[in-house]
Order: structure tokens, then C-alpha cells, then sequence
């Protein structure tokens, strides 16, 4: 009997051993497939991408050299007005829609997109005024500023209104050098500042929403708008002394991204909303932009116990993500 089992065993360990090595080797297969699709749709894309931009290449640098002519000499006044105003339509055009959303509520069907029921059906008025003053003094008194300080300081690395504009793959790389700065900045200033003394005097201005809107993403108190806000989006700029072109486009892509992550709406095909919308929700998790950072300090380990995580994805049809993946039950 012994050596029938010992036998049998013998038989079973080289089936397992030969399962393990075809398991192995069917994903091996999968995701080399996967990664070949992948990096052949990424070059199909860069292709395409990179075909748009040099055809109309031509057409973007005359009109830069135009400009250039129009301020020449005063190369400064166009760097202020571009990285101040430029910026700033994208922040209150798209804010300006979704305020009409949250004072009168219409169109209705966008309040099934809500990530918080019940909250904001519609906005306080006294506490939305005092947000919107709070967002406009610190566009003026600060950021303004901070934009013709950084002026010198550019121009000491590279001149930000060079005659050449920057080509297409260097802008991909400026902006995923951008992202990762910001991503590293910001989640370490954002964890400063919710240190018990800090956030007393300082960030808990930006969680009186606990309910967040899209405007009240520059809702903050100057130190922090300055230190939290600012500066990690400058970083990447003045790190890779990148050209006026560039500054504009991130200024106002990180404008628009930080007002989708405020808005309090899932909606379909802009980017999730629901790792910030937690982070106001319970004020102890989810402090970056992109999560990595989170991710590596165990700092969403509750939020990716929710279904709030589980609906943290892009949105690819028009059923509300609250509806097709809703809370669970309240136990009585």
C-alpha cells in the first residue's frame, strides 16, 4: 500500500509541475499578446497623433511668431497674460456650467450622476458666494503673483518664449515628467498639511465642503493655495525649463483635472471623481492625484474596501456607476 501511495505521489507531482508551467506559459502568452496590442495601438496613436501635429505644425509656429512679433520686447507681458488668462477661461467656463447644474439643479438627469446623494440638491447660496470670493482673491493675490515671480527664474533655465515651439514627443515627456512631479508634491504637502496644527489653521478651510464642488477645488487658504496648489504644478516647468506653449497647456489641463475631481458628478467619459470625493467624505485617506503614492503608504486601504472603489473607473455608458454598482444595504 505504501509504495502504491508513494508511487501515486510520484505521478501527481510532475502533472501538477507540467499544469503550473502551462498555466504559467498561457499567461506569458496572454500578456506578451496583450502588451504587443498595447504598445501597437500606442504607436498607431503617436503615429496619427504625430502626423496632426507636424501638418499643422507650420500653421502653430507662424502664429507663434506672430505673437513674438506683436510682443517683441515685451516677451514678459505675454508670458503673464498667457499663463494667468488662458488658464483661467478653462476654470470658469467649465465651472460656469456646472454651477448652473448646482444652483438650479437642471439639467435634472445630471443629478443621477451624483456621487453624494441628497448633498448639494441645490448648493448653499451664503456658503458658495464666500467660496467663489475666497477662489478669486486667490487667483489675484496669489497665483498671479507666484506667475511673475517664476517669470526671472524661467528665463535664468530657459527662455519660456524661445522662438521654437517644442515638438510632440518632447511635450508627451513634459507632460508625464509634469504628472509625476505633481503626484510626488502634492500627495507630501497634502499629508503636511492634515498634521493636527496644520490643519487647524490651514487646510480645514478646504474641508468645510466635505460635499465638494467643482470651484471649490481653489477653495484654500492662501498658504495652502501657494504651497499645496502652485507650486507642485510649477515644478515640472521650471524643472524641464519648458517653453510657454507647454506651461499653458498643463496650467489649464491641471485646472480642468482638478475641477472634475472636485465636481461631485461621475460623469461619462471625463475621468473618476471618486478618490477625491472620499478623501472629503472621511478627510484620513486618498491624498494624491493619481494614487500611486497612496497606493505605496497604505493610505486608501479603506477607500478600496468601498464600493466607491469599485465604481472608480471611467465611466463608458450613460447608466449612473450608483446605480449600476450600488452601496450596500444599511444594517438596521
Amino acid at each position: 500500500m505504501k509504495g502504491e501511495a508513494r508511487s501515486q505521489l510520484h505521478d501527481e507531482k510532475p502533472e501538477q509541475e507540467g499544469h503550473i508551467w502551462g498555466s504559467m506559459r498561457r499567461t506569458a502568452f496572454i500578456l506578451g499578446s496583450g502588451l504587443l496590442l498595447l504598445v501597437a495601438f500606442w504607436n498607431s496613436v503617436t503615429w496619427h497623433l504625430q502626423r496632426f501635429w507636424g501638418a499643422s505644425g507650420y500653421f502653430w509656429q507662424a502664429q507663434w511668431e506672430r505673437l513674438l512679433f506683436a510682443f517683441e520686447g515685451k516677451e514678459w507681458i505675454l508670458y503673464i497674460l498667457s499663463t494667468t488668462h488662458v488658464p483661467l477661461v478653462f476654470f470658469w467656463g467649465l465651472n460656469g456650467l456646472l454651477l448652473v447644474v448646482d444652483t438650479t439643479g437642471k439639467p435634472s438627469f445630471i443629478s443621477r450622476y451624483r456621487i453624494q446623494a441628497g448633498k448639494n440638491e441645490p448648493v448653499d447660496p451664503v456658503k458658495l458666494r464666500q467660496s467663489i470670493r475666497t477662489v478669486l482673491m486667490n487667483q489675484v493675490l496669489i497665483s498671479l503673483p507666484i506667475m511673475v515671480l517664476l517669470y526671472p527664474i524661467f528665463k535664468l533655465w530657459r527662455d519660456p518664449c524661445r522662438r521654437e515651439l517644442p515638438t510632440f514627443h518632447w511635450f508627451l515627456l513634459e507632460l508625464a515628467v509634469f504628472t509625476l512631479i505633481e503626484e510626488v508634491m502634492f500627495y507630501y504637502s497634502h499629508r503636511l498639511l492634515h498634521h493636527p496644527k496644520l490643519y487647524k489653521k490651514i487646510h480645514k478651510k478646504h474641508h468645510e465642503w466635505t460635499a465638494p464642488i467643482g470651484v471649490i477645488s481653489l477653495y484654500a487658504h492662501p498658504v495652502e493655495h501657494a504651497v499645496s496648489n502652485m507650486l507642485p504644478a510649477m515644478a515640472g516647468p521650471l524643472v524641464m525649463g519648458s517653453h510657454l506653449s507647454s506651461i499653458v497647456v498643463w496650467s489649464s489641463l491641471a485646472l480642468v483635472i482638478t475641477t472634475i475631481s472636485h465636481c461631485g458628478y461621475h460623469l461619462p467619459f471625463l475621468p473618476s471623481p471618486e478618490f477625491h470625493d472620499y478623501h472629503h467624505l472621511k478627510f484620513n485617506q486618498c491624498y494624491g492625484v493619481l494614487g500611486v503614492l497612496d497606493h505605496l503608504h497604505g493610505t486608501d486601504t479603506l477607500f478600496k474596501q468601498t464600493k466607491a472603489y469599485e465604481r472608480h473607473i471611467l465611466l463608458l455608458g450613460f447608466t449612473p456607476l450608483s446605480e449600476s454598482i450600488p452601496d450596500s444595504p444599511k444594517m438596521e
